[in-house]
């Protein structure tokens, strides 16, 4: 294992599980944290050149455990915190162990580590950002392109996350309960957040950020094996799956993008289909539904459609019902407004959008614009459709669903 992409993966891997022995045996989140991040870029540069050392783990656990030492030095209260390490840390720690050395403990804190970086009193913005440094291993830098913003930007977020928690003192321990339920519920919409930003990205001239959304898969298959019997996590996994599995074929040979019924299914990812409908084909008999398993099994219905024509859109319509009782969420409501159009009619599908644009929260949103030019093109008013497509062109901030929008209402006009 000595490719880059193989050593990306392995650090990525190790980082949670460093940090979680690091903030157990310190509790000093805020250095911890940077301790292991300087383990992990000291790992990228020697790696690849000196080859992975035998125990990889072991190696960044005592790299990470030396650089918290040194950054603990560098302290104002330097007497006091160095006394608490010495107490804390022993000699064979810091003198005595070679850095590839098995390590000392086999206890995986990365559900513990999720919990604390997804904690509902950070904002939405820092529970990604940490997360992402924390658990999924990039570096601010990664974190700010991904994200489209400067990396001091990031830098503040993910700086007023730590503070946040060290001035909190939250531990790192397992809720339990209620609270883990919720705690839970809180860590599944983060990844859920990562991965829409990855697949349909919210500004900027590319319409993915892959990076994003194949990062929140790798720590949604993390989470599911921490949690296997939590049917919501699988449910979020399959979803995953089963929607980027359709990535390649979303935009054309220069960036363009590609409608769904207008795809390439042969480009599709056979494998990620089949492992998507596996798990949630598992997963749904198993107890209560929640909207993650919902939005799954209708992704499943469109990725096992031979070819748009062949889609069952009456299941689609039925899912959508059932999701839409889970709660009440205007984007649901949008895209069962679709799914009613191709079952029942355009103008059926129009009449749900003329209630929906009464929602506040979707007073600006582009989507409900370029839904309602497509119903519009489908009953053949073709002038209104173009004003449609030309006003949501003009409201998103994602440079190629804007050029689509706008050849959409060219074509028509």
């Amino acid at each position: 294992m000595t490719g880059p992409h193989a050593i990306e993966d392995l650090l990525r891997t190790c980082a949670p599980q460093v940090l979680g022995a690091l903030v157990r045996r310190y509790g000093a989140f805020d250095l911890c944290e940077d301790a292991v991040q300087e383990a992990l870029i000291a790992a990228a540069r020697q790696w690849p050149e000196d080859g992975v050392p035998e125990h990889p783990r072991g190696w960044l656990l005592t790299v990470a455990t030396r650089r918290y030492v040194d950054l603990v030095r560098s302290e104002s209260a330097r007497r006091r915190r160095e006394d608490a390490v010495a107490l804390a840390t022993p000699d064979s720690a810091l003198l005595a162990r070679a850095a590839d050395d098995a390590p000392d403990t086999d206890r995986d804190d990365s559900l513990s580590l999720l919990f604390l970086c997804c904690h509902p009193d950070l904002s939405p913005p820092s529970r990604i950002a940490l997360t992402l440094r924390a658990v999924g291993g990039l570096t601010t830098a990664q974190i700010a392109a991904a994200f489209l913003v400067p990396e001091s930007t990031m830098a503040q977020r993910i700086s007023r996350a730590k503070q946040t928690i060290k001035a909190a003192g939250w531990e790192l321990t397992l809720p339990e309960g209620e609270d883990r339920t919720a705690r839970l519920a809180e860590v599944r919409h983060v990844l859920y957040l990562v991965f829409n930003e990855g697949y349909t990205a919210s500004g900027g001239e590319e319409l993915t950020a892959p990076e994003l959304s194949t990062e929140a898969i790798r720590l949604a298959r993390l989470l599911h094996r921490l949690v296997p019997d939590d049917t919501e996590t699988a449910g979020l996994l399959a979803l995953m799956l089963l929607t980027d599995a359709r990535r390649p074929a979303r935009t054309g040979p220069h960036g363009e993008l590609v409608p769904l019924a207008e795809q390439d299914r042969g480009s599709w990812d056979g494998a990620l289909i089949a492992e998507g409908v596996e798990l949630i084909s598992r997963t749904l008999p198993q107890g209560r539904v929640g909207p993650y398993q919902l939005q799954a099994a209708i992704a499943a219905v469109h990725d096992e459609a031979g070819s748009a024509d062949a889609t069952d859109w009456p299941q689609i319509l039925a899912l959508y019902e059932l999701l839409e009782r889970t709660g009440p969420n205007p984007m649901v409501t949008l895209n069962r407004a679709v799914a009613v159009a191709m079952v029942h009619g355009p103008q059926t599908g129009l009449d749900l959008l003329d209630a929906l644009a009464e929602d506040r929260r979707m007073a600006r949103n582009h989507r409900l614009l370029a839904t309602r030019a497509h119903l519009l093109e489908l009953l053949g008013e073709k002038e209104g459709a173009a004003a449609a497509y030309r006003e949501a062109a003009r409201r998103t901030t994602s440079a190629p669903e804007r050029r689509h929008l706008a050849e959409q209402a060219q074509r028509l006009g």
